[in-house]
């Protein structure tokens, strides 16, 4: 029961953006209804993941302990970036950015958005899946041209062009899947919890190449590399917290529908198949964001390049398929969401008062931004891996899965470009966040909701990177019961 409400607050929500005039009353009117959703996400995870039971209803909504997972990951990033939003928006008319007319669209899109997300890992008909992911592209698609410049305007297009040619060879897989489905002498089905139980006796030939478009389809959308050119651009010019969500939850709705095929070509064809094509993305998708990342200027395409490096990694994870690299895996997909949905935030505030996205000309963060400075200071240490925060959990965990597995180039390959995106971070954020306070600059009074939503995910890394060290092995546990179906 809890779904429907999942589902069905965001649309009461959007509604009420055409009732509401007063968008900071919609804003807190959003904070407390994404509060609620997120509440609902928690008791469907202790209820699915926890019991292994599994909830459908009428064939169309079928929620597993992955679904259940992915459901709680969307709904902690929606609830941080409402809460954002709040402060941001108010920023934004306040210096004419836009109007409140404008503020009360972005409120309707912002929930339609949301809405597109939490029907991904809800549907049970894979074609449905299809339509959902594309209901993501083209709503964000507003949100990422939203201010109307001609950068924006362009960068919208880019997503739009390149993610609907991805999505067209996500739909000839599917197809692909139903084709091999029905010749196997079954009814034409594209239930998921159709196709499972039967994959072994489906056509080994057609899965293998209905596999390679959901890849290259699906892959476009969760920014592997070589796929990955529409990422930076829109990320860079998105309204901030629809960057954060972006990068930290819409990126993964595209791996969600990955595993989903991925556990049908697992059972039909064999692990190793799977295995290879998920490793070789994720490898490239490291060499080509490393390489992004050392050079980069514009500082919230240096996080989106970033996005590419984690997706990397969670692909890898997921390739190499021991119950401890897909624990680390599914780990980092909530560690990253988090974490970089924390940076995005304070890229957010530090654009938005220096006007600039070019780092050479942003310094002294600390000083002018004191609580965003501070933030951004621990962030880059928890985005990259440092220890004791949460993503250093998830890619050790990743790391010394593929040395036990016998892996070590991949655990080697994992270890050289991590260490050089460490020091590229390190060096770029240094620059920005210290030195002297420029001409002009004053010390800026930051929003409660901001600084609220930097807590709220500050906790969340801190809190898992603590405790998971202690509960490795009952987090492995629960994940065989997410993954290894």
């Amino acid at each position: 029961m809890e779904i429907f409400f999942i589902l069905g607050i965001p649309l009461l929500l959007a509604l009420t953006c055409l009732l509401i005039r007063n968008q900071r009353f919609l804003g807190i009117i959003n904070c407390l209804g994404y509060l609620l959703v997120l509440f609902l996400s928690v008791i469907l995870l202790k209820q699915i993941a926890l019991s292994g039971i599994k909830e459908s209803f009428l064939g169309f909504i079928c929620l597993d302990a992955l679904s259940a997972f992915f459901i709680f990951v969307i709904a902690v990033v929606v609830f941080a970036s409402a809460l954002y939003s709040v402060g941001y928006i108010k920023k934004d008319i306040n210096i004419g950015a836009i109007s409140e007319k404008k503020a009360r669209t972005y409120y309707l899109l912002f929930n339609l958005f949301c809405c597109s997300m939490f029907f991904v890992p809800a549907v049970n008909n894979l074609g449905m899946l299809w339509v959902s992911i594309e209901m993501t592209t083209l709503v964000s698609a507003f949100l990422v041209g939203f201010y109307n410049k001609k950068e924006s305007v362009e960068a919208a297009w880019k997503y739009i062009i390149i993610c609907s040619v991805g999505i067209t060879f996500a739909l000839l897989g599917t197809i692909l899947f139903s084709y091999a489905f029905s010749i196997s002498g079954l009814s034409r089905s594209l239930n998921w919890s159709d196709m499972v139980p039967v994959a072994h006796i489906l056509d080994k030939n057609i899965l293998k190449i209905a596999f390679i478009f959901i890849l290259v389809g699906y892959g476009t959308k969760a920014g592997l590399a070589p796929m990955h050119t529409w990422l930076p651009d829109a990320h860079s010019q998105a309204v901030a917290p629809i960057s954060a969500l972006l990068s930290g939850v819409l990126l993964k709705t595209a791996i969600y529908a990955i595993l989903r095929f991925g556990i049908i070509i697992i059972k039909g064809v064999g692990f190793a198949y799977f295995a290879h094509l998920m490793i070789l993305l994720g490898i490239i998708s490291l060499i080509v964001s490393s390489g992004f990342i050392l050079v980069q200027k514009d500082l919230k395409r240096l996080l989106a390049y970033s996005s590419i490096e984690h997706i990397g990694i969670i692909s890898i994870g997921f390739g190499l398929g021991t119950p401890l690299a897909c624990a680390g895996a599914l780990l980092h997909v909530f560690n990253h969401a988090v974490t970089k949905s924390f940076m995005f935030f304070g890229a957010g505030n530090i654009v938005s008062t220096y006007r600039k996205h070019n780092m050479n000309a942003i310094q002294g963060v600390i000083k002018v931004l004191p609580f965003t400075g501070m933030m951004m200071f621990l962030g880059v240490f928890a985005l990259t891996g440092f220890p004791p925060f949460s993503v250093f959990v998830s890619e050790m965990m990743i790391i010394i899965a593929a040395f036990t597995k016998g892996a070590y180039l991949i655990a080697v390959i994992l270890l050289l470009f991590l260490a050089v995106i460490f020091g590229a971070f390190i060096n770029h954020f240094g620059k920005i966040l210290f030195g002297n306070m420029p001409k002009g600059m004053v010390k800026t009074t930051e929003p409660l909701t901001g600084k609220l939503a930097f807590l709220f995910l500050g906790l969340l890394i801190c809190i898992t990177g603590f405790t998971l060290v202690f509960i490795k092995g009952e987090w492995i546990w629960i994940v065989q019961k997410l993954f290894l179906v």
